[in-house]
């Protein structure tokens, strides 16, 4: 297939993808989160409740920042606009890139229950917030730079795309 309908194809399925809403994932995601973290957890003695789980009194709602939705709609996005992927390739990484913000992600719950059953709701709060606002963030990057070496990606999502048009244009 030539660039051009690969192009079209990569840009209707993002397209395709914005138009789904983000909380797919969490529908997805939701229950397997909830059963590991349950599992992970079983010294503790949790009770799921339907989005949520109840330790020592703590009730743990799991929205979809909890399931780290956001992670992976980065990450189809980022496959969806890379130039050159064949769909195995892209279907690949899609997958394993999941599967790693899915261990993250169970890690990072796994951890905060840790620090609000033990330590309290300040230090529960203070660790939450580095996670939320850094750790996640270069996590989500750290993925992709290994994906990227991994599946030995040459191009750079969107930026490769638009370069490419540019020149075909003749515009440089």
């Amino acid at each position: 297939m030539d660039y051009s309908k690969k192009l079209v194809i990569r840009v209707i399925a993002a397209l395709l993808l914005v138009l789904i809403p983000i909380n797919i994932f969490y529908l997805f995601l939701l229950k397997p989160t909830l059963f590991l973290t349950f599992i992970s957890m079983s010294f503790y003695e949790p009770i799921i409740n339907s989005n949520s789980l109840i330790i020592n009194n703590e009730i743990l709602v799991f929205i979809s920042a909890c399931i780290a939705t956001s992670a992976y709609y980065l990450l189809a996005g980022l496959v969806l606009f890379t130039k050159d992927l064949s769909l195995k390739r892209s279907l690949k990484m899609f997958f394993l890139g999941t599967l790693m913000i899915f261990i993250f992600n169970i890690i990072r719950i796994d951890l905060l229950i840790y620090i609000l059953i033990e330590y309290g709701v300040d230090w529960f709060n203070k660790i939450h917030l580095i996670f939320w606002n850094f750790l996640s963030t270069i996590f989500v990057a750290g993925t992709w730079i290994f994906l990227a070496r991994k599946f030995k990606v040459k191009t750079i999502p969107v930026y490769s795309d638009l370069k490419y048009l540019v020149k075909k244009s003749g515009k440089i």
